[in-house]
């Protein structure tokens, strides 16, 4: 609560005063509902530097703090606990302080400020973008989204895979096995299409594999030796080398898949402001390295290979550029990341919103960020996440078995319009109108699900769980910013004007103490890259709000001021309930 930073100060005051110490730090808690009181200081602390009865402390600075600060009504002391009564007054000038903020919040970014670069999403050009990448895409834009809220200019990007032996796989494939169809002359997305080649390439590579073996070569031999990976490599080697017609086969399959991403992007709500592509960037790093090797960061093998030596930092020795001079994926993260800061003079901080499968990985690359020398280094950050999983267990995408994200959202829609009719509330809406809800509720139930769970942690999805109108979901959330919006077309007069000397019900209060803390948890979700926060708040908004609806009379409340405050608690956690479903990337419906 925001009173406890003004209330800590004279906290501490009272100490020196009434005991002669001096304490660093005042522990805060919001009072057990068993007892009277909105703050709760814990004594128990204090006693490393007094000696005395909890009970007696605890009542003496309550005392003192009476006396001292107007907003403090009364206080009880439970054993070594000193509870807080802060009076209505206060909470209804701090209330009115927020409903006159239109923006509450939301902070603008300084001009002076540095920018900060989230990188998120980053498909392979070989596949369509499955649920693995929707937690990916979800995190990593919401997580740009709360930055910004948080006062600070924001760059969202990607860096597209689109070069490499998987995307010559794809190639080769649809060169053997294609018959020339395109997006357009089989109605498939070019993600899609170009996937199902992949799957082919693997189909026909272990079909190969068996034959050799049946011939007696080994499964090693024969796995490395099957004539289609040769050609496959050797495509690749005539990509590296420039030949015209790879080149242009290639740049023709990548942009059916790009066309189909920006596709599937839109239907999932995420945009980017700067796209990077791996066939650009994959030689950029190598002039790092030959400087960092004249620096002594960088150590030479016989072999001709260089490496950096991390023992001293608990990790390990790290290739940075193999023996005929080509660059590892590392040695590109290097390159790319001083070519960021390059292009975009006012960053000074980047998230990579990468798999927790990577976690090593990005522990070397920051290290030798920071060996190189590079100030900035110290403020780049990993947002690792856990994997997300299906009942029916892991994806493998060169097996076809992955779930493809268009479907995945397909399906949250349709779960949403059976859910919807089997509930039967929807007969004054438009055809229109019903499927754009149904989207709505759909993609707000599979975003809540994902972004509600600490990003660390690995998901279970269940679809059907995810959508349910009751519990921690995002059609529960949904559902009770409509009903707010009902209410307020409902109150049809004037009820802007500021309430003064009433007393507040309990339930009254309880939401505007939410309510302060909203610009707060905004601040540490940024700190923390973790969208949990916001959604689980969301949720602890709404079950207070859902109380009060249930508890006090709003529109037939017979007192006009009570009345016109209970309003304009309702428009004002209808108005955090949207603010906060837009920094997680939800819509939410007026009507539902």
């Amino acid at each position: 609560m925001s009173i406890q930073k003004s209330l800590e100060p004279t906290v501490r005051n009272g100490m020196k005063t009434l005991f002669d110490v001096e304490v660093p730090t005042v522990e805060f808690q919001e009072t057990r509902k068993e007892f009277d009181g909105d703050i709760t200081v814990v004594v128990f602390p204090f006693l490393r530097f007094t000696k005395g009865n909890p009970f007696e402390i605890a009542t003496k600075l309550g005392e003192y703090l009476k006396e001292s600060v107007e907003e403090i009504s009364d206080f009880n002391v439970v054993k070594g606990f000193l509870n807080l009564v802060i009076s209505d007054i206060y909470y209804l000038n701090s209330f009115s302080k927020i409903y006159k903020n239109s923006n509450y919040g939301i902070t603008k970014p300084e001009l002076e400020d540095k920018s900060v670069m989230v990188e998120y999403s980053s498909p392979n050009t070989n596949k369509p973008l499955h649920l693995g990448h929707i937690r990916n895409n979800l995190l990593g834009y919401s997580v740009a989204e709360i930055i910004a809220a948080s006062g600070k200019k924001v760059y969202k990007t990607q860096i597209i895979n689109d070069r490499g032996i998987h995307i010559c796989k794809s190639m080769l494939a649809w060169e053997r096995f294609s018959n020339g169809e395109t997006p357009e002359s089989t109605g498939l997305k070019g993600d899609k299409l170009v996937g199902n080649y992949y799957v082919k390439f693997d189909q026909e590579y272990k079909k190969e594999i068996e034959e050799l073996i049946k011939d007696g070569v080994n499964e090693k031999e024969a796995k490395k030796n099957a004539p289609i990976l040769q050609e496959a490599q050797n495509m690749l080697r005539k990509w590296e080398s420039g030949d015209e017609k790879v080149v242009t086969l290639w740049k023709t399959m990548n942009q059916w898949v790009y066309d189909g991403f920006d596709k599937s992007y839109k239907e999932l709500g995420v945009n980017f402001d700067i796209n990077y592509y791996e066939s650009n960037t994959y030689l950029l790093g190598k002039d790092v390295v030959a400087e960092g090797l004249e620096k002594g960061v960088f150590f030479k093998k016989e072999d001709g290979s260089v490496w950096i030596d991390l023992t001293d930092e608990g990790l390990d020795e790290k290739i940075v550029l193999r023996a005929d001079g080509t660059a590892v994926y590392i040695t590109q993260d290097i390159g790319t990341a001083i070519q960021r800061i390059k292009d975009y003079a006012d960053i000074n901080s980047m998230v990579y919103t990468v798999g927790n499968e990577q976690d090593y990985h990005f522990k070397v690359l920051f290290l030798i960020l920071k060996k190189l020398g590079y100030k900035w280094a110290q403020n780049l950050y990993h947002l690792s996440y856990g994997m997300v999983d299906l009942p029916s267990g892991k994806m493998k995408s060169r097996e076809g078995t992955v779930v493809d994200a268009d479907d995945l959202m397909i399906e949250m829609t349709n779960t949403a319009r059976d859910i919807s009719q089997e509930l039967g509330k929807l007969e004054a809406y438009s055809g229109e109108e019903k499927e754009k809800l149904y989207n709505t509720i759909g993609l707000g139930a599979l975003k809540y699900y994902i972004l509600k769970v600490d990003p660390k942690k690995r998901i279970l999805f269940d679809p059907k769980e995810s959508i349910d109108f009751n519990g921690n979901t995002g059609p529960f959330i949904q559902y009770t910013y409509a009903r707010i919006q009902s209410i307020l077309r409902k109150a049809n007069f004037d009820y802007s004007h500021e309430i003064i000397g009433i007393s507040l019900h309990k339930k009254e209060k309880e939401l505007i103490k939410l309510l302060e803390n909203f610009p707060e948890i905004i601040k540490n979700a940024a700190e923390n890259l973790s969208p949990a926060l916001i959604a689980n708040y969301t949720y602890d908004l709404v079950k207070a709000y859902n109380s009060f609806y249930q508890t006090v009379p709003i529109l037939n409340c017979e007192n006009i001021d009570e009345k016109v405050l209970r309003i304009q608690l309702s428009k004002r956690v209808g108005d955090v309930i949207k603010t906060s479903f837009k920094l997680l990337g939800i819509d939410v419906p007026e009507r539902m």
